[in-house]
């Protein structure tokens, strides 16, 4: 039921046929047993070099079915195995080895994307016609495709290949080390598969499926920390110079048992750039000229100037305060503020490195034959200077935190006792900034 062909590749597709027309019998077909299995041991020990012959299946050349037409089992490589080295110098076709490894493994439900279907047959055959200790049955439904993503093995192995990401464990990559890398829970990542469920109809999942779960979990489980990773310095006048206070903060308020901690304040602080405005826009209830806001934990604070460099860009704003609201509390007139902003205090501030991800691909159904042409040029943003309050880098555990009002981050391998690293796991939603997008 099978036999060694010394057709070249070539040969073997002129004479596999259409789809419309039959295929036509190697030369080889008509082989002894006894020659079959002397070529084939020979082709084992490494005799013959690449191309020079294979091993096929004998089933039928004229088959409706063209991959039951004399498949291909073994082929001859003279290459390093990752496991083996070079014990080897034959390898089996991936038909040929799916059903076997399922049957010896005692698989019993293998799940296959649909285009394996015209594959089945071939499956099935092998497992009829070879002495295995079970006999599984493949079962074929939709990839799951998912918005700027492609799962395709070939094409991530050509992301890492051509340098377009730093490796497998890169965190834009949807593989199993680059999730991890970037900080989702395992738990999430079964959520949101559970959420999609498996159908025959192919279909696409839209991203936002994919964080909600991310951020549902991460909610609950993730302490807060505040970290600054555009920063804009405040100079806070009418605050004693010197004086250094401690205030109380709430690691999660998703879970009490979490409990609080310390957060260092003083006369220079340091908020993100994209909370001030110079000439606020319409519902812009954040920092400027004479405008107050309230500084999450500490105070009211009122801007009341601004220092710019030679260039006209801002580089420093001046602010009052007032000592009535610490914690953040509603003054006694009463008077209330449209937004609360997170700081990172200039005198406990740590700097750090942060990695913004996002979508690998610009398009979100991205051309798996024309990826590299798709690829988002902003899929990773690195921020340098970022300053973060002190408990964000007290411990060097991998543990997933929120960073008030930006998203979750988790630690990177990448950092250093002089130089910590945070990648973003997921963003937070941005009420402004899709005010700003509508328009």
């Amino acid at each position: 039921k099978a036999y060694v062909d010394d057709q070249t590749h070539e040969e073997m597709r002129a004479n596999r046929g259409t789809l419309t027309e039959p295929g036509r019998d190697s030369p080889f077909r008509g082989r002894s047993v006894d020659e079959n299995l002397d070529l084939f041991r020979r082709m084992r020990a490494g005799e013959f070099p690449n191309g020079a012959r294979v091993l096929r299946a004998k089933i039928d050349m004229a088959a409706g079915n063209i991959n039951l037409r004399d498949p291909v089992m073994y082929r001859i490589l003279h290459a390093p195995h990752p496991r083996t080295g070079t014990t080897w110098s034959i390898y089996p076709s991936y038909d040929y080895a799916h059903g076997q490894s399922d049957a010896i493994e005692g698989v019993t439900h293998s799940l296959c994307t649909l285009e394996f279907a015209d594959h089945k047959p071939l499956y099935d055959w092998f497992i009829d016609n070879l002495p295995v200790p079970s006999k599984p049955h493949q079962y074929e439904f939709a990839r799951l495709n998912l918005d700027y993503t492609i799962l395709s093995k070939r094409v991530l192995t050509q992301l890492v290949r051509d340098g377009h990401v730093s490796g497998w464990d890169d965190p834009r990559m949807p593989t199993i080390a680059g999730i991890r890398r970037r900080g989702v829970p395992p738990e999430a990542l079964r959520a949101f598969a559970a959420s999609i469920g498996v159908a025959r109809a192919d279909s696409r999942a839209d991203y936002a499926m994919f964080e909600h779960p991310i951020r549902e979990l991460l909610n609950k489980t993730a302490s807060r920390r505040m970290a600054v990773l555009r920063p804009l310095k405040v100079v806070i006048e009418n605050y004693p110079e010197g004086q250094v206070e401690e205030l109380d903060a709430i690691n999660n308020p998703e879970d009490e048992a979490a409990g609080s901690r310390k957060v260092t304040f003083g006369r220079e602080i340091f908020i993100e750039r994209d909370d001030f405005m110079e000439v606020p826009a319409k519902k812009f209830f954040r920092l400027a000229p004479g405008q107050e806001v309230r500084l999450r934990y500490a105070y009211f604070v009122k801007c009341t100037g601004v220092v710019k460099d030679a260039s006209g860009e801002v580089t420093e704003l001046r602010c009052t305060y007032d000592p009535e609201t610490r914690g953040g509390n509603t003054p006694p007139d009463g008077r209330k503020v449209k937004a609360t902003l997170h700081w990172v205090s200039a005198a406990g501030a740590v700097p750090a490195e942060v990695r913004l991800v996002n979508h690998l691909f610009a398009n979100p159904n991205p051309d798996a034959g024309n990826f590299a042409a798709e690829l988002n040029p902003n899929s990773l943003e690195v921020l340098t200077g970022c300053m973060l309050e002190a408990a964000a880098v007290a411990s060097n555990e991998a543990a997933p935190m929120q960073f008030e009002r930006q998203g979750y981050f988790v630690r990177d391998r990448d950092s250093t006792p002089g130089n910590p690293v945070f990648v973003r796991t997921v963003g937070l939603k941005d009420s402004f900034a899709r005010a700003v997008a509508k328009g």
